[in-house]
């Protein structure tokens, strides 16, 4: 796959927040419908509040209608009333299931209410949530835009209910995209994957930005509250527990870093699946490795970042990955970072030499982190490289204009 990268010089905040005077903001009233907000469910979910702030922060009037899922969990919020939340409104409504995600008061106020929008933004397929808002904005006349979050790469498609969701793609999926005056992809990979399904709407790739929680924090405190991990080099993992992630490639790798690097920790942090971390804390027994390897379960805020700023390598190996919003933020914190050649902004890595790229392989995977365990320098200046992409490519202002430039493509 070919890939084509654009460099944006965003370093100065200032220049940065005049790059929205340069693109005609008209005061667009935007919905933007999204199963869920909760951190439990991942990156996208977490960064929903990041774009709808930005694009607040531009002008437009940006509402967020989804439900109180958090995975396992529910969202502790005010059901069906405007809640404002950094200068967007988010209302929210009580999930019926976990599964599909189905909602029924989150139909009827899109029912009431969506014809009171110019441009309705649906973040995934697969779940309940876009259904309604596509159905309804297409009877009202409003365009709206698809964001499929990866659903439609070709790991999930292939391992994800591949029966169910084959047939799901037919009746309900492809009436969505069809009628869609747009579909989003955050990166090159998944577009090129999603083209494979013979989709012809017109589409445009924008980038998924750093998340405005992202923010420095001091060495030492994460070893400090594990106190097993003082004087060993840390190897992070840090996403939600998932089978596409590749925590079994991980673990497998381990075994032959360990062998030859005896002070590297593995450290598993993220929630998820009870059963499948069952499993990886089995297969970590069988292997001998189970004592190296730490999980402190799902991190956020402040712990979050402490762990990068203690890590001394973060590691993504994932089957499929759509874009890898742990890996940015890895890259944020001047971490060197080494991914498969599925997560979906490998491209960029490698070219701005932020970190090492895979196939999807325990023995390639151990080889690039040993290489980069035994030579610190490269290290050193892969995390700065790293860095500068964070802050440039994927910064909020850089990808808050391409929105806003895609939007008043379509409605201008």
């Amino acid at each position: 796959m070919r890939c084509d990268i654009t460099w944006f010089d965003n370093s100065n905040s200032r220049a940065c927040r005049l790059l929205y005077g340069n693109i005609l903001v008209s005061a667009h009233k935007i919905l933007h419908v999204i199963p869920s907000v909760g951190p439990q469910r991942g990156g996208p979910s977490i960064l929903m509040r990041t774009l709808a702030r930005a694009l607040s922060q531009a002008g437009m009037d940006v509402h967020v209608a989804t439900t109180d899922d958090n995975g396992p969990e529910r969202l502790r919020v005010p059901l069906g009333v405007a809640q404002h939340e950094d200068g967007a409104t988010f209302w929210y409504f009580a999930r019926q299931t976990r599964f599909y995600t189905f909602s029924w008061p989150l139909t009827r106020w899109l029912a009431r209410h969506v014809h009171e929008f110019d441009l309705v933004h649906i973040h995934a397929l697969f779940s309940y949530a876009a259904l309604p808002a596509a159905l309804l904005a297409h009877r009202a006349g409003v365009p709206y835009i698809v964001r499929p979050l990866g659903t439609l790469n070709r790991w999930g498609m292939m391992h994800r209910r591949p029966g169910l969701k084959q047939v799901s793609f037919r009746l309900i999926e492809t009436p969505i995209l069809r009628d869609a005056s747009l579909i989003h992809f955050t990166s090159e990979q998944e577009r090129s994957e999603a083209m494979d399904l013979d989709i012809r709407t017109p589409s445009v790739v924008i980038p998924n930005p750093l998340p405005s929680s992202s923010s420095a924090c001091p060495r030492g405190q994460f070893r400090e509250q594990y106190p097993q991990l003082t004087n060993r080099t840390i190897l992070l993992f840090l996403s939600r527990f998932d089978r596409k992630k590749g925590l079994d490639l991980l673990i497998d790798a381990f075994v032959k870093v360990r062998a030859k690097a005896p002070d590297v920790a593995l450290v598993l942090a993220g929630g998820g699946d009870p059963s499948l971390i069952a499993e990886l804390r089995a297969h970590a027994e069988r292997l001998g490795v189970a004592s190296d390897i730490f999980w402190p379960g799902f991190l956020d805020g402040p712990e979050k970042w402490a762990a990068f700023a203690d890590a001394d390598l973060f590691v993504l190996p994932s089957y499929s990955e759509n874009f890898g919003i742990a890996v940015v933020e890895a890259m944020a914190a001047g971490l060197p970072v080494v991914v498969s050649d599925q997560v979906g902004i490998h491209c960029e890595i490698a070219s701005a030499q932020a970190g090492a790229v895979v196939p999807c392989h325990a023995a390639e995977l151990a080889r690039a982190l040993l290489h980069l365990f035994q030579d610190a320098p490269m290290r050193i200046a892969m995390g700065q490289n790293g860095k500068c992409l964070a802050q440039t490519q994927f910064s909020t202002e850089n990808v808050g204009r391409k929105l806003i430039a895609a939007y008043n493509g379509l409605l201008n």
